[in-house]
């Protein structure tokens, strides 16, 4: 359910910032700025309500040791976070949404499932195989001419 409230949230953020873009007058890094800017200090907020409220989430994740704070910072803040976004509001600031995000949303998945057999030792079926071939050859439908 979370997937699918976030999958709505990003399709309409998009549709929003894709409309932005088009106006000629704010580029792809001014509105990736603008988003993280706003975006922070609410992940802030809900991060504190988490923490001493709700008692979700641990509170010692500073002590987390150093690999772990590592692949946070660089695999998530700087690759996923940063350049992911970055060069995805690039895209989106070139072609239609239409085409830009689902190129990008498949190829996400696909890669997930791929790294997540390779390196984390999750299960590879012939079932996330044929989805995943299923997928990208909608895409390649999709945004081919």
């Amino acid at each position: 359910m979370f997937a699918v409230l976030a999958g709505l949230c990003w399709g309409v953020g998009e549709v929003f910032t894709k409309s932005v873009l088009h106006t000629g007058r704010i580029g792809p890094l001014a509105a990736i700025a603008v988003r993280s800017t706003v975006a922070l200090p609410v992940l802030w907020l809900v991060y504190y309500i988490m923490v001493h409220q709700a008692r979700t989430e641990p509170r010692d994740w500073l002590n987390a040791g150093g690999p772990t704070l590592a692949k946070l910072t660089l695999g998530s803040g700087l690759i996923a976070g940063a350049a992911g976004m970055a060069l995805f509001y690039v895209a989106l600031s070139y072609g239609e949404i239409s085409k830009i995000k689902p190129i990008a949303f498949t190829i996400a998945p696909a890669t997930a499932v791929l790294l997540g057999w390779l390196i984390l030792g999750e299960a590879m079926t012939m079932k996330k195989v044929v989805a995943i071939l299923l997928v990208l050859s909608g895409v390649v439908l999709l945004t081919g001419k």
